[in-house]
């Protein structure tokens, strides 16, 4: 009776390391593949991304102040931009544009901060805006840094400039800038499974900061 309870423990312990084996080999699978169409996105965009003095009402303001001038002005340079990579050529021959922009709009509110504009990658969490949604991972970003930089900052997208189209507009926005239907389907939860496949995306973010 005994020898009979072993095997069918032994049994049991190999069908759950079987069934665990497999389990891992889909996750490893379905975060690789997550992890591939997060790049081919962020292969199209480029995020804007602006980080305020501090917390204090006044600095948050200045940051949004600062923030629209920018979102005007560099919609304008990138109107011509047919693609990412002619977007970020078109930005980086406009960044001491942009960054003087940036440093009029804080010296006219009476502030004396000092401001910096760079092309840069920076890696981002998943965010949800009004009408769509991006994974977590490593973008592309203008990258705006107010004084000390240490209060809560915003981030959007200047190319394609999705922050600023409508919501009947986003799509054809989207694709004029080379992404694909498919991805205007991820983005804009269309596509089915939208938030498990934003998970494990960073759920693979973290775990690759950690081996790091």
């Amino acid at each position: 009776m005994e020898k009979t309870k072993e095997r069918r423990a032994r049994r049991t312990g190999r069908v759950l390391e079987i069934a665990l084996g497999i389990g891992l080999a889909a996750a490893l699978v379905w975060g690789i593949s997550s992890l591939h169409r997060q790049q081919e996105l962020a292969d199209r965009v480029v995020r804007l991304h602006i980080l305020a003095n501090s917390d204090s009402e006044e600095d948050q303001a200045l940051k949004l102040r600062v923030r629209d001038r920018l979102l005007e002005r560099a919609t304008e340079i990138l109107e011509a931009s047919e693609d990412r990579t002619s977007a970020e050529k078109a930005l980086r021959t406009a960044l001491p544009e942009l960054q003087n922009l940036a440093a009029e709009e804080i010296a006219t509110e009476g502030y004396t901060y000092s401001v910096t504009a760079e092309l840069e990658e920076t890696t981002f969490p998943t965010r949800e805006y009004e009408d769509f949604t991006l994974p977590a991972g490593d973008y592309l970003a203008l990258r705006v840094l107010i004084g000390e930089g240490a209060g809560r900052n915003w981030w959007c997208v200047v190319f394609p400039p999705l922050c600023t189209a409508s919501t009947t507009s986003l799509a054809q926005t989207a694709m004029s800038a080379g992404l694909s239907d498919d991805d205007v389907k991820l983005i804009t939860e269309d596509g089915g499974g939208y938030a498990i496949k934003f998970k494990s995306i960073e759920l693979w973010e973290a775990l690759k900061e950690k081996l790091s």
